[in-house]
């Protein structure tokens, strides 16, 4: 897979972090600031809705009984199914991933801003990515604090969130795959902010 910008004089800046950890505002807040945002996860959600280019495949492979009734991926039952068998994230990945990184080849030729971010949500456990990038930028937080943000934002139980970051790379490992960290411990968005601003500084914004 091949996401590099247009330009050298691009930086390419992965953006990543756990489940709850308040990734994807940082990333609203930065494109905010003039970067261009690539989100992979929206990528592969495209791809996965009604009439989306991975749903053939994923009809042909898993059957009816992973197509809602409006011809989108169920991804409750979908995620209940990969966590159980793993062998069957393989086979999801597979026909996903391609597709995915094709529309981001795509993304990425458009970008005008001299900051480009990826929005990867599994880039450390991805083989894929880091080569690809300039610096990755990590947001953390505590586990307990993913754990309460993902109760209050999606109604999950606390096994179900506890599956998907075992599913994840660990605190440690993304952390040490940082080039750059933000903490986002707290829910104050002005803090958050502030923390953005001072990143769009860094990064040339």
């Amino acid at each position: 897979m091949n996401t590099r910008a247009p330009t050298s004089q691009v930086l390419r800046l992965g953006l990543t972090g756990g489940i709850g950890s308040g990734k994807s505002t940082l990333a609203r807040m930065l494109g905010e600031h003039g970067a261009d945002l690539i989100d992979a996860d929206a990528v592969a959600r495209a791809c996965t809705a009604s009439g989306g280019a991975a749903m053939p495949a994923i009809a042909a492979t898993f059957g009816q009984v992973f197509i809602s009734a409006d011809g989108a991926l169920d991804r409750a039952r979908m995620r209940e199914h990969v966590f159980a068998q793993p062998q069957a994230r393989k086979m999801l990945e597979d026909i996903v991933h391609p597709l995915v990184a094709s529309e981001i080849r795509r993304l990425a030729a458009q970008a005008s801003s001299s900051v480009l971010i990826f929005d990867v949500p599994l880039l450390v456990e991805s083989r894929h990515w880091r080569w690809q990038l300039d610096r990755v930028l990590v947001v953390d937080c505590m586990p307990a604090t993913q754990v309460r943000r993902v109760q209050q934002r999606n109604g999950w139980d606390t096994d179900m969130i506890e599956a998907v970051m075992r599913n994840q790379s660990s605190r440690e490992q993304r952390l040490a795959a940082a080039d750059c960290v933000v903490f986002n411990d707290t829910d104050d968005l002005d803090i958050l902010q502030h923390l953005a601003s001072v990143m769009a500084k860094r990064f040339g914004l």
